[in-house]
């Protein structure tokens, strides 16, 4: 990776990544502790609203058990005449009049099994006391009685099983025979006498549409305990929204919104009056949470994050719920976190700043000294970085000039030294060569004396001065042209020894005939076909000598049709190679014994990859009684050209 981008990573996983994270950690805990804190204010303010409704409906509770204390509605459950009761026609006029009395002490029940025995005067006294209790409450907006004994005489309707105690217009009540077979009967039956409580929307068939609390209870002969009738009474929500909007302008409470929703999250009130009668659940994304007592969590409410906390009502089966919006909490720590984060990107680009004026200065010269070591790296030796500055930067260019200069003094010392000695081991070779090839070219010509062959001798011996004749030059390269002239003469000399032995043929294009090759070259791989290669044959055998160019290389070869060389036998031209270079001696001079076969062609392979590098040498591939082929590959270029 690059140095710029490294210094960059670690700039942001370091720095960056840390900061963001420890940020992201403060932030979380703030608001936790913010949501920890509005939760236990609310809690303490949801009591308070609680106590408050409940002291509404105790306050009606108490209403109601003082009339049943003074026997009002069982009066009126059990006299045959409900006009007598004079419970209808209360009038407003009447229960102004009397609202200047002091508060009636509630009298001892009368019987109301034995109308004979009642005083009809008390009775009124204290119809009109009760009447002056529900007239002046401004939350009860209407009641009335089912009968469950029987049918009571109501003038201008007959004989009816509801008596109603308010007058309500537009309201029909449920009658009785659909009342007893509703579930809330049997759940008011079972209360004991305890009230049962509704809310809006609850159970509307039977309490209405209107925005009203509804009371149910079992009317009770209080001496006997018989259930005698059941009394139905609506309270209006106006006392229960009163003290909603006085905490609605609560500092804690402000922003927040209010419901008392029952167990199935029917909203039975909304101090918005906007989602009174629906479903909570609709407007959550999480499933709604209910619990006892008081809990609250986060949730989204109409889309919106808010904080929802729950207060259980338990005696009424309801939960108060209060919604606030979070970013009402979270402004004020939104703004404190707006002004670290102001203060953070602040530093971090101040950081960057730095980051990219200092260490971009020191990446850059790192970066062009990296260049230049490149170009030394690819051959260039003259490449010299620019001291620049007063730093350790400078020193740093100057290093790396003085090493450069170095090595170039130490690789032109080598080269010298590796010229002398590539000087040396090409005479060594050559040396190999010319014995070997006179040993071998005299022993023909001593055999032919022998023989008195005077004329093949005399041809021999002009053949053999012309090869000496080129041998003897000063020079390491000639043409091909000469090369084969070589050549040719050297094959005369053998035929006359080996005259019916082989026989052998040229392929050279004219157009490689003045390219440059080293002396020597062909002449020992012919020697080892003649001497080797056709070694024991029955058959005449062929030499076949042919060069073509490729891609800027010669290829010369050498064919045969000879015994061939077994596998053994090709492992001896194989190199060694050490730590130091690729050796040049065969592994079979390490023996005692060593044959002499092969030794004039490893002595080419030697002397070309010397001259011209390890890319050019032989290729011998031979089977036994296959033949072999010795290819030879050289780089083209003629006299007076650069290799």
């Amino acid at each position: 990776m690059n140095l710029r981008y490294k210094l960059f990573s670690g700039f942001v996983l370091l720095i960056i990544i840390p900061l963001f994270l420890l940020g992201t950690i403060t932030f979380t805990i703030t608001f936790k502790m913010i949501e920890k804190k509005y939760s236990e204010q609310t809690e303490f303010s949801m009591q308070a609203m609680g106590h408050s409704i409940r002291s509404v409906f105790k306050e009606v509770e108490k209403i109601i058990d003082n009339g049943i204390a003074n026997n009002i509605f069982q009066l009126a459950l059990i006299s045959p005449n409900v006009k007598d009761q004079d419970l209808v026609r209360a009038e407003e006029t009447e229960a102004s009049k009397n609202s200047s009395s002091g508060t009636e002490s509630v009298q001892p029940p009368l019987k109301v099994t034995d109308l004979k025995g009642i005083d009809y005067l008390e009775m009124n006294n204290r119809q009109q006391v009760f009447r002056r209790l529900l007239f002046n409450h401004p939350s009860i907006s209407y009641a009335f009685l089912y009968n469950l004994k029987g049918y009571t005489y109501y003038p201008g309707s007959g004989y009816t099983d509801i008596i109603p105690i308010f007058a309500k217009e537009n309201f029909k009540t449920m009658p009785f025979e659909e009342f007893i077979k509703h579930p809330i009967y049997d759940e008011v039956m079972n209360s004991k006498g305890s009230p049962v409580w509704l809310g809006p929307n609850e159970i509307p068939e039977l309490t209405g549409s209107e925005q009203v609390f509804t009371q149910i209870k079992v009317v009770k002969d209080l001496y006997t305990l018989k259930n005698l009738g059941v009394l139905i009474v609506q309270v209006n929500d106006w006392d229960i929204e009163t003290f909603f909007n006085n905490f609605y302008h609560v500092e804690q409470m402000r922003n927040s919104r209010f419901f008392i929703v029952n167990e199935n999250g029917l909203i039975l009130f909304d101090n918005e009056k906007r989602l009174n009668g629906n479903k909570l659940p609709n407007y959550l994304d999480k499933p709604l949470e209910m619990k006892e007592g008081y809990h609250s969590y986060k949730d989204k409410f109409n889309d919106q994050d808010s904080v929802l906390s729950f207060y259980e009502i338990p005696e009424y089966g309801w939960h108060l719920v209060s919604v606030r919006s979070w970013n009402s909490l979270s402004n004020e720590m939104t703004e404190y976190i707006k002004w670290v984060s102001i203060i953070m990107l602040i530093c971090m680009l101040g950081a960057l700043l730095f980051l990219f004026l200092f260490m971009n200065r020191v990446t850059k010269h790192i970066v062009r000294t990296v260049r230049f070591m490149r170009r030394v790296e690819e051959g260039d030796l003259q490449a010299r970085v620019d001291e620049e500055g007063q730093d350790e930067l400078r020193l740093l260019s100057r290093g790396f000039n003085r090493l450069i200069d170095r090595v170039t003094d130490l690789l032109e010392q080598v080269k010298q030294e590796q010229q002398q000695k590539n000087k040396a081991e090409m005479r060594v070779l050559q040396a190999q060569i010319k014995p070997h090839f006179l040993f071998n070219t005299l022993e023909s010509i001593n055999v032919l004396a022998i023989q008195n062959e005077g004329r093949k001798v005399s041809h021999m011996v002009h053949r053999l001065g012309n090869i000496l004749r080129i041998s003897i030059q000063d020079k390491e390269e000639i043409t091909i042209r000469q090369e084969l002239e070589y050549l040719m003469s050297y094959l005369e000399i053998q035929k006359f020894r080996f005259e019916d032995v082989f026989n052998f043929e040229f392929d050279v294009p004219e157009e490689l005939m003045h390219c440059m090759i080293q002396k020597l070259t062909l002449q020992p791989l012919v020697e080892n076909c003649i001497q080797h290669g056709f070694d024991g044959i029955s058959y005449t055998g062929l030499i076949r000598i042919s060069a073509c160019s490729i891609d800027g290389r010669i290829i010369l070869r050498v064919e045969d049709n000879g015994i061939g060389i077994s596998a053994k036998q090709l492992m001896r031209f194989q190199y060694m190679q050490d730590d130091d270079s690729k050796s040049l001696i065969p592994q079979e001079e390490k023996a005692l014994n060593m044959e002499r076969r092969g030794l004039g062609v490893r002595s080419v392979a030697d002397r070309i990859r010397i001259q011209y590098g390890s890319q050019y040498g032989l290729i011998i591939c031979s089977a036994p009684d296959k033949g072999t082929i010795i290819q030879c590959t050289i780089p083209r270029y003629e006299q007076g050209e650069n290799k």
